[in-house]
């Protein structure tokens, strides 16, 4: 059973969601809180697996409250769910610790598809706000702004990955799956999970698209080969274009 908090301060949107959420034989709302205090304090004393929280909040806002819920070492995992696709409300969820970022008018079965994949481990970030965090990226270089230097400690940890975790790394932040890792690498897929989760821990991500953003960072892999090779695959899947951190094992 996934159990969930609720983090918004629009009663009548949560006590809605909360009956989809409840009617999943998988789900379970255990609280729900108006604001980012009130979330601190349910989920210290009943502690959910996914939190799906509002930014705009009054007193503790959503980002702010992301950072002390997902904060190392704390329990659950937060889906940022907003109205607002802002760009600068993209990079500052992840850079909390947001596993997830979709836009309030999700559809409800994408919404309960993005919950497991969290739970599962893996993040997602609607197509959206994904390129616009991409093409914010790109368009600081683009404007001929210096790229920001991967810090001394960033350094550091990208020199101790060995030739087959950077390899791994990279393939990560193309948008390859964990199949299509193992296809690529001629790798068995609990070799790929093994070097993922080798990869998580040296880098302290909490999820893969964390590290995407260690690799862009690093630059280990620039922002058009990423972009190019995302889109590139979804459209050969079939699957829309834009960016989606949506992968599957």
């Amino acid at each position: 059973m996934i159990t969930l908090g609720l983090v918004d301060d629009e009663p009548l949107f949560t006590a809605g969601l909360a009956m989809i959420l409840d009617a999943q034989p998988d789900m379970s709302v255990v609280w729900q809180a108006a604001d980012g205090d009130d979330a601190i304090r349910r989920h210290a004393l009943n502690p959910a697996d996914v939190l799906l929280v509002d930014i705009q909040m009054p007193h503790t806002d959503g980002l702010t409250a992301t950072r002390r819920l997902a904060a190392p070492g704390q329990p659950g995992r937060v889906i940022i769910l907003t109205t607002f696709d802002i760009d600068e409300y993209v990079p500052a969820a992840i850079e909390a610790g947001a596993s997830g970022f979709l836009l309030k008018n999700t559809p409800p079965d994408q919404l309960i598809d993005a919950i497991r994949t969290v739970h599962d481990g893996d993040a997602i970030i609607s197509p959206g706000p994904t390129r616009k965090l991409f093409d914010r990226l790109q368009g600081q270089r683009s404007r001929g702004a210096a790229p920001p230097s991967a810090t001394p400690a960033e350094r550091r940890v990208l020199d101790s990955l060995t030739d087959r975790e950077t390899q791994v790394l990279t393939l990560i932040a193309r948008g390859l799956t964990n199949q299509e890792i193992c296809d690529e690498l001629w790798l068995s897929m609990p070799t790929v999970k093994t070097h993922i989760g080798n990869l998580i821990a040296k880098t302290q991500a909490r999820d893969r698209v964390q590290l995407v953003l260690f690799a862009l960072q690093t630059h280990l892999i620039d922002i058009r080969d990423a972009l190019v090779d995302t889109q590139g695959r979804r459209r050969a899947n079939g699957q829309r274009p834009g960016v989606s951190f949506h992968t599957t094992p």
